[in-house]
This record gives structure tokens, C-alpha cells and sequence, in this order.
């Protein structure tokens, strides 16, 4: 059978503030979309993943899921079951069997978790995440005070994702747009409405919902408390003088009476940096990506080459932590610009500068850098991994 998942990131989160979506904030140095996106679309028993997002927001979400092998998205809706409706007539042309709903806002999902709902998919036409209440319910009255005692047993809590069966679904989320604009607080109640039968099954505390500025904080600590494996890269890189007036260094030129040859811009710290991320995730050097006898690589903003390893770090879920960078060369001299290479290198890396570290020293006279024939840069990168 062919499952699709459907991701609904067609809201604008107000309640936690700001003018930026909260589907596009940071968590964990990526999109807090693109934790779930990516769960979906690593997940063996998921065919296709189609993101529903907001009329206009076509570049933010471009950028939130770089990297991510996702479906086109589909604007949204009035509100979130208009969207899901869009969402599913969406998938019609795949002819899936089985479609997964998934909110954006829920981005620690697990695939654990998505195995649950697909197995109980295995004998019902509707399933979805849940946790029993544990906690004792009261009913307050119009003024805060308690009005009654509810009882909680065989209450639970929904969570995402809510599988089912396409076409009763999709079905039943037309019926209800024709029912008169009532609105339904999630899939399952669609589902209810036209008489499905919905199995539970148990959900996950860290498949939280991010609604206020206090569960995002929660989700960084969940995410940070996932990233248990720590690795250590370390690149090295030369580049040799040549005709210029600059050399190129973290991102920033340097005046000087010489360049620095190479087939890109020849920034000898960015290239070693690169080496390094790439290094961490054992994913080759940059040669065997950007190979210098390709002349789409003549000249190249060596920003290109960091970013490309940080999106391969990022799509194995992972962080940089941390950034060493030790430049050896006789000229220019780099204490005057270290602190503008750091505060480059925080830019490129979206890193805050206190985690990363540029230093400068000489060869004493000795070898090439000593004989003032080229740079070296040593280069040691700290990241973490999910466990």
C-alpha cells in the first residue's frame, strides 16, 4: 500500500509573536517545518510528502526545506480544515492508499511514532497519536473558581500524525465543507463526523505542540536532549600567492599585495572549513563535490561550498556546535580582522560568534608560509548528531 503524508503548515502562529511564521523560526538550526518534513520524507513506509503552507510564502518555504526531497506545496485554506481539504484533493493524482496528517507544529515527531500509526492502519481506516490523561480535570466557572470535578477516565489527548485510509478521508473532509461551515478540531473529528472508525494509539510527551514562546524553549531542550552524538571534524587547505590585491579569508577580503590563487575565489579558510563539516559527517572533501577541474567552480563565492556542507549536516538532523580555525602565514597579519572574520563566519554559519574562534601565528620563518609563498589553514569543527 501507498501512503502520502500530508504536512499542514498553513497557519501564521501569532500567539508566539514576532512578524515571522512559526512554522519558519529556527529550532535547532533549521526550520521548525523542516524537523517533521524531514522525518516524513526519511521514513521508509512514506512514498511522498506534500507540504500545505500559506498563499505567498513560496520562498520562505523554499528555504526552510532546502535539501528535502518533498512534493510541490499547495496554498492553504481559510483555516486548517480547508487547508487539510486542499491538502488531500492535492494527492488525488498519486492514487496513494493511505495518507498520514501531520502538523507543522508538532516538529519532534519521531519515526518511531509513525510506525504506530501505519501498523494500526494495517486493520482500521483511521488511527491516530494519543496520550490518556493523567492529570485530574476541573471545570471552572465564569469566575476561575471550580465549577465541577470531570471525570478523565478513558479521556485522551490527540496529537499528529492522523492516518487514514485516502479516499474515506478525503470524503469526509467533503462532507463536512458541505455541512454548513462547521468547524472540526482535528482530522479524527472529520473522520467521527462521517462515521469512521479511529483507532488510539500512544502518542509521545516529546511530540509536543508549539504554540507558545515557552514550547519552543521546551522543544530545543527535547531536540538538544537528542543530540547525543558528538563528533569532531578537521580540515586543511593551502593556497600559494599569486597576481591580486586581496586575499579572500572567512569571507572577508583582505587588502594585500598579493591574492591567493585557486579555481573559486580562493578563501583558504572557508575551503578547510568545509573540509571539516564534511569530515564530521565522514561525507568526502570538497574535492569529490565541487571537483576544481569544473569550470561552474571558476571563481566561486566559497560560501557556497560551506553552505553546501552545512545543509548536509542539517538533513541528518544535525548542529554545529562549535568552530576553530588556526591561519598560518607570515602576511597579512590577522589579528587586526579577526574580529571582522568572526563576525563573518557567525553570518555564513548562522552561528553566534561566541562559539566560534579565529587565530593567526606564524611558521617562525620556516617552510612556504614562513617564506611568505602562501596561506595554511588548519581548520577543526565540533558537531553534534542525533543519537
Amino acid at each position: 500500500m501507498t501512503t502520502a503524508a500530508l504536512i499542514v503548515a498553513a497557519g501564521r502562529g501569532q500567539r508566539l509573536g514576532g512578524a515571522q511564521a512559526k512554522q519558519y523560526l529556527e529550532l535547532g538550526g533549521r526550520a521548525l517545518l523542516a524537523h517533521s518534513a524531514a522525518t516524513f520524507a526519511g521514513h521508509a513506509a512514506v512514498a511522498a510528502v506534500r507540504v500545505v503552507i500559506p498563499a505567498g510564502d513560496d520562498e520562505l518555504y523554499r528555504q526552510a526545506v532546502a535539501g528535502l526531497d518533498l512534493l510541490p506545496p499547495v496554498s492553504g485554506g481559510a483555516n486548517r480544515q480547508d487547508s487539510v481539504r486542499r491538502g488531500l484533493e492535492s494527492l488525488e493524482e498519486l492514487a496513494v492508499d493511505r495518507v498520514l496528517i501531520h502538523d507543522a507544529a508538532r516538529p519532534l515527531v519521531s519515526s518511531e511514532l509513525i510506525d504506530r500509526v501505519v501498523a494500526a492502519l494495517q486493520r482500521s481506516c483511521g488511527a491516530i497519536a494519543a496520550l490518556p490523561l493523567a492529570d485530574t480535570l476541573k471545570r471552572q466557572t465564569s469566575e476561575s473558581t471550580i465549577a465541577a470535578t470531570v471525570d478523565r477516565a478513558g479521556l485522551w489527548r490527540a496529537q499528529t500524525p492522523q492516518g487514514f485510509a485516502y479516499g474515506e478521508i478525503l470524503a469526509a473532509h467533503r462532507l463536512a465543507a458541505q455541512s454548513g461551515g462547521r468547524e472540526f478540531t482535528d482530522d479524527a473529528a472529520v473522520a467521527e463526523m462521517a462515521g469512521l472508525s479511529v483507532d488510539l494509539v500512544a502518542g509521545s510527551e516529546d511530540n509536543l505542540k508549539v504554540t507558545t514562546s515557552a514550547d519552543l524553549e521546551r522543544a530545543r531542550r527535547v531536540l538538544e536532549s537528542r543530540l547525543g552524538d558528538v563528533r569532531v571534524g578537521s580540515g586543511f587547505d593551502v593556497h600559494r600567492f599569486g597576481p591580486g590585491d586581496h586575499v579572500m579569508l572567512c569571507g572577508v577580503a583582505l587588502p594585500h599585495e598579493s591574492g591567493l590563487v585557486g579555481h573559486s575565489d580562493a578563501d583558504v579558510a572557508l575551503h578547510a572549513l568545509t573540509d571539516a563539516l564534511l569530515s564530521a559527517l565522514a561525507e568526502g572533501d570538497i574535492g569529490s563535490h565541487f571537483p576544481p577541474d569544473e569550470e561552474r567552480w571558476r571563481g566561486q563565492d566559497s560560501t557556497t561550498f560551506v553552505n553546501f556542507a552545512r545543509e548536509r549536516l542539517a538533513a541528518r538532523g544535525g548542529r554545529l556546535a562549535h568552530v576553530d580555525l588556526t591561519i598560518v602565514c607570515q602576511q597579512p597579519k590577522i589579528a587586526p580582522q579577526r574580529q571582522a572574520m568572526r563576525t563573518r563566519l557567525a553570518e555564513i554559519l548562522e552561528l553566534e560568534p561566541g562559539r566560534i574562534a579565529v587565530k593567526g601565528t606564524t611558521s617562525e620563518g620556516l617552510g612556504f608560509t614562513g617564506r611568505g609563498e602562501g596561506i595554511a589553514v588548519q581548520a577543526t569543527v565540533t558537531v553534534r548528531l542525533p543519537g
